[in-house]
């Protein structure tokens, strides 16, 4: 009787073989399902928007990445939000909402306090009082349907107290910004 004797490593390297293919099946799979998710939130969900410009300073610097989404997003006065301007910039601003719909606006250049609704707002993220009037013609009310934004840096900052910008109408913003990507020294800094 002549009985072939099997080498005792062969089956145990075939098994390891077939262990190392699932291994790098399943890293495969892994890795093309965090793309696709990757994808998928940032086309419907979240958009990374990058800070142009000094207006937003201290609260966010030139080149700051943001996080920014628009998904059930209700305006609320104090969010800072990004929308589009064409006619004023192709890229999309930055800017806090300082009054929404029906509210009235007023500002005090002399002493630089602005007021909605003829309450003072504590603004204790501006980088100096607004003392710039640009072409701001006094007491206003938010039209419906419509924002009325100011940058943090008051007096260096293109906003709605311009006729270039004016009132934002809501079906212009792209989105609330919740926190800082990048830098990594503002990463998370949250907007909420």
């Amino acid at each position: 009787m002549n009985e072939q004797v099997k080498p005792a490593g062969s089956e145990a390297n075939k098994t390891s073989e077939r262990s190392v293919r699932r291994d790098l099946y399943d890293w495969i799979q892994c890795v093309v399902m965090a793309v696709i998710i990757c994808v998928l939130l940032f086309s419907f969900f979240v958009r990374l928007v990058d800070v142009v410009g000094e207006s937003m300073m201290p609260t966010l610097e030139p080149g700051d990445k943001i996080i920014v989404s628009n998904l059930f997003y209700e305006p609320k006065q104090g969010d800072i939000v990004v929308f589009r301007k064409d006619e004023y910039r192709d890229e999309p601003l930055v800017k806090r909402i300082i009054a929404v719909e029906g509210q009235t606006i007023d500002i005090d250049f002399n002493r630089g306090i602005v007021y909605v609704d003829g309450e003072p707002i504590d603004e204790p993220y501006i980088a100096e009082p607004t003392v710039e009037e640009e072409d701001f013609t006094g007491r206003v009310t938010v039209p419906e349907g419509c924002i009325f934004v100011m940058g943090d840096n008051r007096n260096h900052s293109t906003d709605s107290r311009t006729s270039t910008i004016g009132f934002v109408d809501e079906r212009c913003i792209m989105g609330k910004v919740y926190f800082t990507l990048y830098p990594l020294k503002n990463f998370g800094s949250v907007y909420a």
